[in-house]
């Protein structure tokens, strides 16, 4: 009995077929780069203060001196949220008094911003920030916004999975890009904050769900080679170029509702990509629609100038093959043993705060100094040195260590922020893009870590569940971001903080690097690279029984 991958081998690795089939689906993957992170212009905020109406009957001296002035960075900046009360002001202007000359100011009675806001548009002509006035007491909004798109990303990655294996890879890849461009164009009429969130909550499940069945349909069809070329450089890069086209066209169009119709556009290019990109053979077998399954492959062939044997695939082999029973796997077998449930423990850790220094850093582009359409395409421009790093660092050195390393970069780099004088703004960009480095090359690198530290049974359900974690840590992101309203470093020193923490713990974990592919979760229980383990084990066990348990290759990894 053959499996897939022999019975294929004859198609090659890089021909035309698989060249074409990696670039579309990268392609298709441009869409979600923007999506994901265009909140960052539309929830952008603006410098604003407290309105002055027309009809108030203020002398031009007093207008100018009608909002209280406060301390940030070292200069003084007018309220953003409230201004001397009116009637006051007014009174005193129409007795012909003088602000400062006459009247102390600081005694002066305030009031919230009962006229509304004005917004300067040097940065954005409208945003939902300036539509729906999410300032003040209501700013607590925006950062809850970006919130819920990432509660529709979680939510898309639970289901996502499951509806292309029900429904096929092919269907529900264009079905979930249809959704995210769809309700994208939706969120155009959308009359309120609230209309446009919940639409914003179904974005979020299209992106993910596109990004997530993609993969997949990429792994599926092209070989062992090229598969990792593709979940690291491909999918990874072409994301990031999405991500570098959002400050491009926000730029140009600074009106939030044409920007997501311009942002609606690439996702309805990839339509005629329907007639390209054909389903998984793997998927078609384990439904026993072999004759279809074969059909693509003799295209493929055709494709690559191969000439394809008469009859590719035996369905009474394949139907032995998809006969066999695998034993079940729950959830709770990830907490099985106390090894186990140390290592998953760790590892939801670790996604989730790589994900919140991420996705902070990230959505926290505009509140750089300097221009934020610059500042938001250096930060994409950061990811593709990241994930070619990632790449090449995980051919040829132990996977712990390197992870390890580029937390520690990123994180101690955070750190160093608070250090940099205010009006050092060059070097507090250079750093957090430094910082936005290793971080991403840490994200990249942990779908590979994770599934090679699993056995076979709970690989899937372990990636499943770490991956979960991370989207738990993109949802609380957006409040490491909201608190730089109250400290500019503040963000980046809990971030550091606990990217460095993170990247301490990584140290625990077991090497995977050079070790076969555990099959069984007795065989995991024999991976200690941590010496803690290690030590904790020798201290419950006899010298004679760790000589006659243990082989000498285990010891000389924990040692």
């Amino acid at each position: 009995m053959r499996d897939y991958e022999e019975v294929t081998a004859f198609l090659g690795e890089w021909g035309p077929f698989q060249r074409l089939i990696f670039f579309l689906l990268s392609a298709s993957i441009i869409p979600n780069g923007f999506n994901g992170m265009s909140v960052v212009f539309l929830a952008g905020t603006p410098e604003h203060h407290c309105r002055v109406p027309d009809t108030a009957n203020l002398s031009s001296a007093w207008r100018n001196h009608s909002i209280p002035l406060l301390l940030q960075d070292n200069r003084q900046v007018p309220h953003s949220c409230r201004r001397y009360r009116l009637a006051t002001i007014a009174n005193f202007s129409s007795l012909g008094l003088e602000p400062v000359r006459d009247v102390d100011l600081e005694q002066l009675e305030q009031e919230s911003c009962l006229d509304g806001w004005e917004f300067s548009q040097d940065v954005y002509l409208s945003t939902i920030v300036t539509e729906w006035n999410l300032v003040c007491e209501d700013d607590w909004k925006t950062p809850l916004t970006a919130s819920l798109f990432f509660v529709g990303v979680l939510i898309g990655s639970f289901v996502s999975g499951q509806l292309s294996d029900r429904f096929g890879r092919k269907n529900i890849l264009f079905a979930t890009m249809a959704v995210q461009t769809g309700f994208s164009f939706l969120q155009i009429f959308s009359m309120n904050w609230e209309m446009f969130t919940v639409l914003f909550v179904i974005v979020g499940m299209g992106q993910i769900s596109n990004y997530v069945v993609a993969f997949i349909l990429g792994t599926e069809i092209l070989g062992k080679s090229i598969r990792i070329i593709f979940s690291t450089l491909g999918v990874c890069t072409f994301f990031a170029v999405g991500y570098m086209v959002l400050p491009l066209f926000a730029y140009f169009i600074r009106d939030w509702r044409m920007l997501l119709l311009a942002l609606t556009v690439p996702g309805v290019l990839c339509i005629p990509l329907w007639w390209f990109i054909p389903e998984s053979p793997r998927w078609l077998i384990s439904q026993r629609r072999f004759k279809e399954a074969e059909d693509i492959i003799q295209r493929a062939a055709k494709m690559n100038n191969i000439v394809a044997p008469a009859v590719i695939f035996d369905p009474a082999e394949l139907q032995e093959l998809n006969s066999l029973k695998q034993e079940k796997a729950y959830i709770l077998d990830l907490f099985r043993t106390w090894n186990i449930a140390v290592i998953t423990i760790m590892s939801l850790l670790l996604w989730m705060l790589t994900s919140v220094g991420y996705f902070g850093l990230s959505l926290n582009v505009p509140n750089l100094h300097g221009d934020a359409y610059l500042n938001c395409f250096l930060s994409a421009l950061i990811e593709v040195p990241a994930y070619i790093a990632a790449w090449l660092l995980l051919r040829t050195l132990p996977r712990r260590y390197i992870i390890a390393g580029v937390l520690f970069w990123g994180g101690g780099v955070l750190l160093l922020i608070q250090l940099v004088p205010a009006d050092y703004y060059f070097v507090s960009i250079g750093l957090v893009m430094l910082g936005k480095f290793g971080v991403t090359s840490a994200f990249s690198m942990l779908y590979v870590f994770t599934a090679e530290l699993y056995p076979t049974m709970v690989r899937n359900m372990a990636v499943g569940i770490t991956s979960m974690a991370s989207r738990v840590g993109s949802i609380i992101a957006p409040y490491f971001v909201y608190l730089g309203a109250y400290n500019r470093v503040l963000p980046y020193i809990l971030m550091g903080s606990l990217t460095v923490l993170i990247g301490i713990v990584t140290l625990f974990f077991p090497e995977s690097f050079g070790e076969a592919l555990p099959e069984t979760l007795e065989q995991m229980q024999k991976v200690k690279g941590s010496c803690f383990i290690f030590r904790f084990r020798s201290w419950r066990k006899s010298r004679n029984s760790i000589e006659r348990e243990e082989n000498p290759k285990v010891l000389i990894t924990a040692f």
